[in-house]
Protein backbone atom coordinates (compact mmCIF):
# COMPACT_ATOMS: atom_id res chain seq x y z
CA UNK A 1 0.00 0.00 0.00
CA UNK A 2 1.31 3.46 -0.88
CA UNK A 3 -0.11 5.13 2.25
CA UNK A 4 1.37 4.62 5.73
CA UNK A 5 0.57 5.92 9.20
CA UNK A 6 2.17 9.33 9.75
CA UNK A 7 2.22 10.36 6.06
CA UNK A 8 0.96 13.78 5.02
CA UNK A 9 -1.61 13.22 2.29
CA UNK A 10 -3.89 15.21 -0.01
CA UNK A 11 -7.44 14.20 -0.92
CA UNK A 12 -7.80 14.06 -4.71
CA UNK A 13 -11.53 13.32 -5.00
CA UNK A 14 -14.74 13.53 -3.02
CA UNK A 15 -16.24 16.18 -0.74
CA UNK A 16 -12.90 16.88 0.97
CA UNK A 17 -11.00 17.35 -2.32
CA UNK A 18 -7.86 19.49 -2.03
CA UNK A 19 -7.54 19.19 1.76
CA UNK A 20 -4.38 17.92 3.43
CA UNK A 21 -3.88 16.03 6.65
CA UNK A 22 -1.85 13.47 8.56
CA UNK A 23 -2.76 9.77 8.36
CA UNK A 24 -3.80 8.47 11.80
CA UNK A 25 -4.79 4.87 11.01
CA UNK A 26 -4.51 2.60 7.94
CA UNK A 27 -6.71 -0.48 7.46
CA UNK A 28 -5.02 -2.54 4.73
CA UNK A 29 -7.77 -5.18 4.52
CA UNK A 30 -10.49 -2.63 3.76
CA UNK A 31 -8.02 -0.33 1.91
CA UNK A 32 -9.15 2.68 3.94
CA UNK A 33 -7.36 5.30 6.03
CA UNK A 34 -8.41 7.80 8.68
CA UNK A 35 -6.91 11.23 8.05
CA UNK A 36 -6.79 14.00 10.66
CA UNK A 37 -9.47 16.64 9.99
CA UNK A 38 -10.69 15.04 6.74
CA UNK A 39 -14.08 13.41 5.94
CA UNK A 40 -15.70 14.61 9.17
CA UNK A 41 -19.08 13.17 10.15
CA UNK A 42 -21.42 14.22 12.96
CA UNK A 43 -22.19 11.59 15.55
CA UNK A 44 -24.89 11.93 18.20
CA UNK A 45 -23.85 10.47 21.55
CA UNK A 46 -25.82 9.63 24.63
CA UNK A 47 -24.64 10.89 28.00
CA UNK A 48 -21.97 8.62 29.49
CA UNK A 49 -19.09 8.76 31.98
CA UNK A 50 -16.75 10.42 29.48
CA UNK A 51 -19.28 13.01 28.35
CA UNK A 52 -21.94 13.56 31.00
CA UNK A 53 -23.93 15.90 28.75
CA UNK A 54 -23.75 13.85 25.53
CA UNK A 55 -24.39 15.84 22.37
CA UNK A 56 -23.10 16.05 18.81
CA UNK A 57 -19.48 15.06 18.09
CA UNK A 58 -17.47 15.70 14.91
CA UNK A 59 -15.41 12.61 14.08
CA UNK A 60 -13.12 11.52 11.23
CA UNK A 61 -14.50 8.78 9.03
CA UNK A 62 -12.39 6.35 6.92
CA UNK A 63 -11.61 7.35 3.34
CA UNK A 64 -10.51 4.99 0.56
CA UNK A 65 -6.76 5.09 -0.15
CA UNK A 66 -7.37 5.52 -3.90
CA UNK A 67 -8.65 9.03 -3.06
CA UNK A 68 -5.38 9.98 -1.32
CA UNK A 69 -1.96 11.04 -2.63
CA UNK A 70 1.22 11.41 -0.60
CA UNK A 71 2.71 14.90 -0.25
CA UNK A 72 6.49 14.96 -0.80
CA UNK A 73 8.99 17.32 0.82
CA UNK A 74 8.39 20.00 -1.84
CA UNK A 75 4.71 20.16 -0.84
CA UNK A 76 3.22 18.66 -4.01
CA UNK A 77 1.09 15.54 -4.38
CA UNK A 78 3.05 12.70 -5.95
CA UNK A 79 2.75 9.06 -6.87
CA UNK A 80 4.81 6.63 -4.83
CA UNK A 81 7.31 4.11 -6.20
CA UNK A 82 9.49 1.50 -4.52
CA UNK A 83 13.13 0.69 -5.14
CA UNK A 84 16.03 -0.98 -3.37
CA UNK A 85 18.31 1.53 -1.65
CA UNK A 86 21.92 1.02 -2.77
CA UNK A 87 23.44 1.87 0.64
CA UNK A 88 21.24 -0.24 2.91
CA UNK A 89 19.91 -2.87 0.46
CA UNK A 90 16.39 -2.24 1.81
CA UNK A 91 13.19 -1.45 -0.07
CA UNK A 92 12.32 2.26 0.23
CA UNK A 93 9.47 4.43 -1.03
CA UNK A 94 10.33 7.35 -3.31
CA UNK A 95 8.51 10.25 -4.93
CA UNK A 96 7.94 9.68 -8.64
CA UNK A 97 7.78 13.44 -9.20
CA UNK A 98 11.04 14.50 -7.55
CA UNK A 99 12.83 11.15 -7.17
CA UNK A 100 13.67 11.66 -3.48
CA UNK A 101 13.15 9.02 -0.80
CA UNK A 102 10.02 9.41 1.34
CA UNK A 103 10.92 9.19 5.06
Amino acid sequence: MHIRKGDIVMVISGDSRGQQGKVLVVDSKKEKAIVEGINLVTKHSKPNAKQPQGGIIKKESPIHVSNLMVIDSSGKATRVGRKVDAKTNKLVRYSKKSGEVIK
